[in-house]
């Protein structure tokens, strides 16, 4: 059995998106106890969030545009850059607190005390771009973890795989010209018309073209496009890219019973992916895999769909 870390604070409940907001609480308390429910905390190492040095925001965002952050959240306003991005007043600070976690999640992976490693975080990253706020995102997790890794611990490639249901355009964007972080997404186009990226022909661009890979999905398709696109595409250009570590943003989003979307995936497809996933991390990363929460808002199927995924990761 791996060495597996379990990212979860209750501080991460403090953002306060407000009734009816797909992005909520809930979506953390259903993931904990779907987890605890199958008896999987016991064989975890449980990680509590520490708040993150400016310093490793600053390698991803604007100085500006943090600032632009903390002070809307200082001053009682209830959105940010676009009317979907509900904020609280602790929502820069619980923001801090799920990228200062997922730090500590690095650390702890690269000095072997972990193999792998879950963060249940909030909010999300992904669509965070440099210098705005997108789709629930306001710190891009994943690629803060990724310049981390390469500044803090001298990793040379880093893979970042995408299975959220709505391309990671904040993602992509801050590594299109990078030859050193390979973003893979496989994602609903059109999905609600949001957010409009993630094109086949969107490759990268400079010295980065060819470390950006894209894979829209069509709604209505599900299991068997999914492991196709997989093991077709994923598989052979993930080998050729041979990442030392691999970060994997995680969605559940793409799920038959989500309302976000409309792809057919089912828990058992979900399953599948991440086990290729955790397989490709065992042959070219020496099984380091971090995984972070993105998007994912049936409560009804969270619970199944997490412990699935822990436990996919305590037996890579």
């Amino acid at each position: 059995m791996k060495k597996t870390g379990l990212l979860y604070d209750e501080r991460y409940l403090r953002h306060d998106t407000g009734p009816n907001h797909p992005e909520s609480p809930q979506r953390l308390k259903a993931i904990y106890q779907g987890i605890k429910e199958a008896g999987l905390l016991p064989k975890l190492t449980l990680i509590q969030a520490r708040r993150a040095d400016l310093k490793w925001i600053e390698t991803i965002h604007s100085k500006n545009y943090i600032k632009r952050f903390e002070v809307a959240c200082g001053s009682g306003n209830s959105t940010f850059d676009y009317p979907d991005n509900q904020i609280c007043a602790e929502t820069f600070e619980t923001a801090l607190l799920a990228v200062g976690g997922i730090l500590d999640a690095v650390q702890l992976i690269m000095t072997d005390k972990l193999d792998n490693v879950f963060c249940a975080v909030r909010p999300p990253g992904h669509h965070a771009e440099y210098d705005k706020a997108l789709g629930f995102c306001y710190f891009n997790n994943v690629a803060i973890a990724a310049r981390y890794l390469q500044i803090e611990w001298g990793i040379q490639r880093v893979g970042i795989v995408d299975f959220d249901v709505h391309h990671g355009n904040g993602t992509q964007h801050l590594f299109e010209d990078d030859p050193t972080v390979f973003y893979y997404s496989i994602h609903q186009h059109p999905t609600f018309a949001f957010p409009g990226t993630g094109r086949v022909f969107e490759t990268g661009d400079g010295e980065g073209v060819g470390t950006t890979r894209n894979y829209p999905v069509l709604p209505g398709q599900g299991d068997k496009e999914y492991q196709g696109l997989v093991e077709r595409d994923l598989v052979p250009v993930l080998s050729a890219f041979s990442p030392e570590v691999i970060l994997v943003s995680a969605g559940f989003d793409a799920h038959v019973d989500d309302d976000m979307s409309d792809i057919n995936l089912s828990t058992q497809g979900y399953s599948r992916i991440m086990q290729r996933i955790a397989a490709l991390a065992a042959l070219y990363s020496d099984g380091r895999l971090i995984s972070v929460l993105e998007g994912g808002y049936c409560l009804k199927r969270l619970p199944e769909l997490a412990a699935n995924h822990v436990n996919i990761l305590l037996n890579a």
